[in-house]
């Protein structure tokens, strides 16, 4: 996967936070978001704010345990229809997400979903997170969603890396084995340059490579299609895929835990 530093996430996430509250000007807060639906545009609003600053408060307090995330959850207790007061609480939170990240540096350890990773852990999650409901927010008030090639391309590499985890492979949802001959994924950039993702499922377990080879089921289309793929947006007509439909289908849900 590709390193980024500390210092390009705080970056990332200023920018992409930016954009959100740019989707708020003159939007209706009250809209329903279409993907997802048990929200409407302001609760989603505050849904992310809410998961900075859960963020910073795991960051800031050096936290060696879970720490409760009410502040990701609980958005269904607030009526805030004036887009400006949500577009200042969006941002005031990135700040002070990114000044707890300033603060910390790249060393310092603290809890971390997944046991044993660096700060640089909750960075990358602040920041997709925000990615992908800029996107939700781009479809509730029906403007192009547009995201900088090399965010999507690290966002790709990092959704790779859960697909060798133990959870993934280890098939307990009773849908059947993941692993096996000739079970292989190969994604596509379709309007940029580089190589795509292969991910081979062999029986000797999950691994993956940047590179374009035939596999069992290849998906092509742009980068944050692919990208907005991965978290279950529905953007599989902008997509071209040929192959075993079922085995994409599989490992989508398998690698996905992590978001239920």
């Amino acid at each position: 996967m590709t390193h980024w530093s500390l210092d390009r996430y705080c970056s990332a996430i200023l920018d992409q936070t930016d954009r959100l509250r740019t989707l708020l000007e003159g939007a209706d807060v009250t809209a329903r978001v279409p993907t997802c639906p048990a929200w409407n545009l302001g609760q989603l609003v505050r849904h992310v704010s809410g998961a900075h600053r859960w963020v910073e408060t795991v960051v800031r307090s050096r936290a060696t345990e879970e720490v409760p995330h009410d502040l990701v959850d609980d958005v269904f207790h607030y009526d805030d229809r004036d887009p400006a007061v949500l577009g200042g609480r969006l941002a005031d939170g990135a700040r002070e997400l990114v000044e707890a990240f300033t603060e910390a540096g790249e060393e310092v350890r603290v809890w971390t979903a997944m046991p044993g990773r660096p700060v640089s852990f909750w960075a990358r999650h602040a920041l997709f997170e925000t990615v992908v409901h800029r996107a939700d927010a781009a479809w509730t008030v029906g403007a192009r969603y547009a995201l900088d090639p090399a965010v999507a391309r690290h966002g790709l590499d990092v959704w790779m890396d859960f697909g060798l985890l133990p959870e993934v492979y280890g098939g307990g949802d009773g849908a059947g084995p993941l692993l096996g001959e000739g079970r292989s994924l190969c994604f596509t950039p379709g309007e940029q340059p580089g190589p795509g993702w292969f991910v081979d499922l062999g029986p000797d377990g999950p691994r993956w490579e940047h590179a374009d080879r035939p596999a069992a089921v290849t998906v092509r289309g742009p980068l944050a299609d692919l990208l907005l793929l991965m978290y279950g947006r529905p953007v599989h007509d902008r997509l071209g895929i040929r192959g075993d439909r079922p085995l994409l289908d599989l490992w989508l849900r398998r690698t996905g835990f992590w978001l239920n």
